[in-house]
């Protein structure tokens, strides 16, 4: 069995989720959101997050960390807050023994819906749907750090590294949810 902690990184919401994942059963163990607004300061965010993942990481002791690589926006002082985030965010993995790898936000969603562009509440319904749970995050940056492990999870099953596009069986991109589902069964429980 192994443990893989998601991390959607943020300056005011840092998702995490964790996930046990085992030949045949995959299974949600814990998601959540660090709110970060109530520190003024960002160095003081910074610590919160390093202290948080750190905790997270010495409770789980997780196979891998798998993050949500940040997008390019047009506010280059936001990309630099949140490039620090996801900075502080590995390192706090990595200094407890834990490995990191990152998956661009369009790549996870490919892998969980079948859709680059899917949107938020799309990957948190599938998310459902693979990982069996009722409950309502509250935040959706919750589901997408679950999306970004078990984004992982699928990338290390099918023997492929971080980054690669897996190869379309037909050659031809799925289209809606019913193709996606009958060209993946195996995501159906």
């Amino acid at each position: 069995m192994s443990i893989i902690l998601g991390i959607d990184p943020g300056t005011l919401l840092m998702g995490y989720g964790i996930i046990s994942a085992d030949k045949s059963n995959l299974s949600l163990v814990e998601m959540g959101v660090l709110h970060l607004s109530k520190y003024k300061d960002h160095s003081e965010r910074l610590h919160f997050i390093f202290e948080r993942v750190s905790a997270l990481v010495q409770i789980h002791r997780p196979e891998v960390v798998a993050l949500e690589a940040p997008f390019f926006g047009k506010n280059v002082q936001s990309m630099l807050k949140l490039g620090r985030a996801q900075g502080v965010a590995m390192a706090a993995a990595m200094a407890h023994g834990s490995p990191t790898v990152e998956y661009a936000p369009r790549k996870i969603k490919q892998v969980i819906t079948g859709n680059g562009n899917a949107s938020k509440e799309q990957v948190w319904k599938m998310l459902q749907h693979q990982l069996v749970f009722k409950e309502d995050p509250g935040f959706l940056d919750a589901t997408d750090a679950v999306a970004a492990a078990l984004c992982h999870h699928f990338e290390c099953r099918s023997g492929l590294d971080a980054g690669r596009q897996k190869p379309a069986s037909s050659g031809k991109r799925a289209k809606g949810w019913a193709a996606f589902l009958e060209a993946n069964p195996d995501r159906i429980k």
